[in-house]
């Protein structure tokens, strides 16, 4: 069996507000610095999502708003892998639209989901 470990270290301000976030993977030959994470956990106990999310100070609204949406995009995809549900992936996709029609994401271009 083969295993891999991913590794967070944020680093916070006086005010525990993070200021940087690394990121190494044991597979991976290099380390990374990010501005954003989202992890969700589904605990089958409690069947209930744990979540750990967090940004770094210097992360831009612009930047938030793709970071979500490209989000919103990611969980479609997987979630139509996962079950075949392919009419409910694209009710999420609809919705990563209008996500980014809300907050301007788009500039005026049409987004093909």
């Amino acid at each position: 069996m083969t295993k891999s470990e991913i590794k967070f270290t944020v680093t916070l301000d006086d005010n525990m507000v993070a200021e940087k976030i690394d990121w190494s993977a044991s597979d991976a030959k290099e380390h990374n610095t990010s501005k954003g994470v989202m992890i969700s956990v589904w605990d089958a106990k409690e069947s209930n999502t744990m979540r750990i999310d967090f940004w770094t100070k210097d992360m831009m609204v612009d930047e938030m708003c793709q970071f979500y949406h490209q989000t919103f995009l990611s969980m479609a995809d997987t979630f139509e892998r996962a079950t075949g549900e392919t009419d409910a992936a694209q009710s999420m996709r609809n919705f990563a639209q209008q996500f980014g029609e809300k907050v301007n994401l788009f500039a005026n271009k049409k987004f093909d989901a």
